[in-house]
């Protein structure tokens, strides 16, 4: 036995440096660096921000390159790390209303106040590929926009005063932290929208997508989807008041579904909730989408039974992490375990054919 373990010793060694081979690839190729991942892939970052749950562009992009472009391992090295960094504190909610948008839209009112904004968006490009950029050609520059000036208000404000749209309750209480407790069913809410947020981009997709092919009573409107950078405060004991210590970019969407009422609810409009990390709207969307599908029972509605609706399903399998860690373990070694279900496979083909032998005989 400890000559197999110093036979696997060798050879996972000899993995790990082979990796490292891989991942750098043909050393007459420039290596990518850093910020030019950050810088040039984005969205990529975005992503691995948000599912990592940690806010740091320049890790993000590191976990990225370490990882080849594995962007669930590269969530993965972002959390890890996450749980080795001290907590000075909790930040003040970010206002949103605040936002320094690049990009605002509304699927619902064409005249939006405070005006539409396309920003960055694949959304009317052709989807052909550009071959130009293969040529390594340079970028054409984008007009720049003024500033815009003061707050923009959210779009469903202005159902609001109509009282065609559900008014969301205020809270005082702090939320769980899922990062720090583990999920526990029920769960309320905000601990709903912290696990779609952290969940995986393709299953919140998918579940979305299924809520919109019928499997959820859930159509839906896109009333604003927002992208911007907003400011992040902290309350400082010594000081009294709160001071900006950053800004992070964010991505907000807010979809409006129509709403039969029930016997404790006029017909209105409900909403669906989504807030991600960075510039990452199909995610946000997705989880606007599933957060109101989630939302069946406090709205008095009847489960139709869709996977979107059962919030042990949901929230239990939208963790790529989690999922991840239980799927790989399969490809480990699992001789003993193995050797026992082959036994008992053997054992049962023989007592099968022990009592199939004296019928075969008469």
């Amino acid at each position: 036995m400890y000559v197999a373990v110093k036979g696997g010793e060798k050879a996972i060694d000899a993995a790990h440096a082979w990796l490292a081979e891989e991942r750098r690839g043909d050393v007459n190729v420039p290596e990518l660096s850093v910020e030019q991942i950050r810088e040039q892939m984005t969205l990529a970052v975005n992503r691995v921000m948000a599912e990592g749950s940690l806010y740091d562009p320049d890790l993000a992009a590191l976990a990225i390159k370490q990882s080849r472009g594995d962007l669930i391992e590269a969530i993965f090295l972002i959390r890890a790390y996450r749980t080795t960094l001290p907590r000075f504190g909790s930040t003040n909610p970010v206002d949103t209303e605040a936002m320094q948008c690049d990009r605002r839209i509304s699927a619902t009112f064409k005249d939006a106040p405070g005006g539409q904004i396309l920003g960055p968006t694949f959304d009317y490009t052709h989807r052909l590929l550009d071959f130009k950029l293969a040529a390594d050609g340079e970028a054409p520059e984008a007009p720049r926009r003024e500033t815009q000036a003061g707050p923009v208000p959210h779009i469903t404000d202005f159902l609001n005063k109509e009282g065609l749209i559900q008014t969301e309750a205020d809270s005082d209480e702090t939320p769980r932290d899922l990062t720090r407790e583990p999920l526990e069913l029920p769960a309320d809410r905000a601990l709903r929208l912290q696990s779609l947020t952290r969940g995986d981009e393709g299953f919140i997709l998918g579940m979305a997508y299924s809520t919109q092919r019928g499997y959820a009573r859930n159509h839906a409107f896109v009333g604003e989807l927002r992208i911007g950078t907003c400011a992040v405060e902290m309350d400082i004991p010594e000081l009294g008041f709160a001071v900006e210590i950053g800004e992070i970019e964010l991505t907000e969407c807010e979809t409006v579904n129509q709403f039969a009422g029930s016997k404790s609810e006029p017909p209105q409009f409900t909403r669906g909730y989504g807030l991600v990390f960075g510039q990452t709207e199909r995610k946000a969307i997705s989880m606007a989408l599933v957060d109101r599908a989630l939302r069946w029972k406090e709205m008095g509605e009847d489960n139709m039974g869709a996977p979107a609706q059962d919030e042990e399903f949901v929230l239990y399998h939208a963790d790529n992490i989690q999922a991840t860690g239980f799927l790989e373990h399969i490809k480990l070694p699992h001789y003993v375990d193995f050797q026992s279900e082959l036994e008992l496979v053997r054992k049962m083909r023989a007592e099968a054919q022990a009592q199939t032998m004296p019928e075969a005989a008469e």
